[in-house]
């Protein structure tokens, strides 16, 4: 976001407050398939559609393109980048390699690492519930703030900030292939066991659950994703 000299802190901080706003609608239209890939419409479409100006929208497209998630077209307006099988394994080894990581971080001192586990159980208690409804969009959500509390809790900033933007695409693919794989129930048996190990302090344990996991439910995932 631009500042220029002298311009009031109130008035930069309502500048940052739009950006912010526009930024989160368009991610999670996206995330959430809201916006399907392909989609493409100029900004003042976009604008429009979330009554708010150009200019917000213009940036919050701007870190979105550096994300990943769209790309700016000249004199076209922007399209929602599709997700490919190629750059999704990508995700993955990243996400098994990061997550594996955060588990034994979590693990090395159980004694400070309950807070999170108890969301971590919560998480996926409603991945159980939403799984017994048929509410496989409500799992996605509760899968996803499992994941991103695993990272997110770890310990390490760094690696929470790098995951973040590989956890986005990771929903992107989950949502999108939540009709054309198994129904997930493994999911919850394997959250639990990757929460017993932590809970344990078993490092390995924690660790091999986690990468375990992750690389399982991605090879269902990247399979249905070639059969689109």
């Amino acid at each position: 976001m631009r500042v220029y000299p002298h311009e009031p802190r109130a008035q930069v901080d309502r500048k940052a407050s739009l950006v912010e706003d526009a930024y989160q609608a368009l991610k999670a239209s996206i995330l959430d398939g809201t916006l399907p890939a392909g989609y493409q419409a100029v900004e003042q479409r976009i604008a429009e559609q979330l009554k708010m100006s150009r200019t917000p929208v213009h940036e919050a497209v701007i870190r979105l393109q550096h994300e990943g998630l769209v790309r700016v077209l000249p004199r076209r307006g922007v399209q929602v980048l599709p997700i490919s099988a190629a750059d999704m394994i990508e995700v993955y080894q990243l996400l098994t390699a990061m997550e594996g990581m955060a588990a034994a971080l979590l693990a090395e001192h159980p004694e400070r690492s309950e807070y999170p586990l108890r969301m971590m159980e919560d998480a996926t208690n409603q991945m159980e519930r939403t799984l017994n409804a048929g509410d496989l969009r409500g799992w996605a959500r509760a899968d996803d703030q499992f994941h991103r509390l695993l990272v997110g809790e770890c310990g390490n900033q760094r690696l929470a900030r790098i995951a973040a933007t590989m956890a986005d695409q990771a929903q992107r693919a989950r949502t999108l292939t939540l009709s054309f794989r198994p129904v997930p129930e493994l999911s919850v048996q394997e959250h639990r066991l990757m929460i017993s190990a932590i809970r344990a302090g078993d490092i390995v344990g924690a660790r091999a659950a986690a990468e375990q996991h992750r690389t399982r439910a991605s090879s269902e995932i990247l399979n249905a994703i070639e059969r689109l």
